[in-house]
Order: C-alpha cells, then sequence, then structure tokens
C-alpha cells in the first residue's frame, strides 16, 4: 500500500526558508523519480522539483536557484530546500513518484506553504 506523508509547511514572510519533508513507501521509492508538485488556489497542479533514483535533479524555471531536492534513501525521505521564497510561492505542495499515473495513482494530504509580502 502506497503512503506519502508530507510536513514541514507553513507561513513565513518573503525571502525566508523552508525544509519540506515526505516520507514515502519503501516499495515505491527505491526505484522511482520522485517529485514536488505544487498546487495554488484556483490553478492546476505542477511539478517543481524531481529527483531520480540516482540523484539527478531538475527544476521548474520558477524556482530554479531557490529550491534544492535531495533524498535519503536509506530513510525513504525526500526533501525540499526552499530559499529566498516568494509569495507566488504559496500553494499546497505534495510529494509523488514521476510520473504518478500509473505507479502510486494516489496523493497524500500535502502541506501548506504561505508567504506573506
Amino acid at each position: 500500500q502506497v503512503q506519502l506523508v508530507e510536513s514541514g509547511g507553513g507561513l513565513v514572510q518573503a525571502g525566508g526558508s523552508l525544509r519540506l519533508s515526505c516520507a514515502a513507501s519503501g516499495s515505491i521509492f527505491s526505484i522511482h523519480s520522485m517529485g514536488w508538485y505544487r498546487q495554488a488556489p484556483g490553478k492546476q497542479r505542477e511539478l517543481v522539483a524531481v529527483i531520480t533514483s540516482g540523484g539527478s535533479s531538475n527544476y521548474a524555471d520558477s524556482v530554479k536557484g531557490r529550491f534544492t531536492i535531495s533524498r535519503d534513501n536509506a530513510k525513504n525521505t525526500v526533501y525540499l530546500q526552499m530559499n529566498s521564497l516568494k509569495p507566488e510561492d504559496t500553494a499546497v505542495y505534495y510529494c509523488n513518484t514521476v510520473p504518478w499515473v500509473g505507479v502510486t495513482d494516489y496523493w497524500g494530504q500535502g502541506t501548506q506553504v504561505t508567504v506573506s509580502s
């Protein structure tokens, strides 16, 4: 059974930092690329960062240079370090495999990130 548990969100002022964590089921974590997605009010969910099982990473242009994705395979955990946060980063953040359709077909509860100006 797939489990994805996100944590670490909160309210922060613009320019601040947060570190998100996601604990994932061992059955999916070790062999799949993992990503952080976000969904802002009234917008579609978007992929902002992805890391392969081998540790290579890629980022959406909107977060490049500010966010860093990492993974700890021993702990089945993926992280998102978010620096220089902007109000437009406000969203619910989710982790999942990349792709997720046909892999997990499931979303966790997400963690809310709110950046005040």
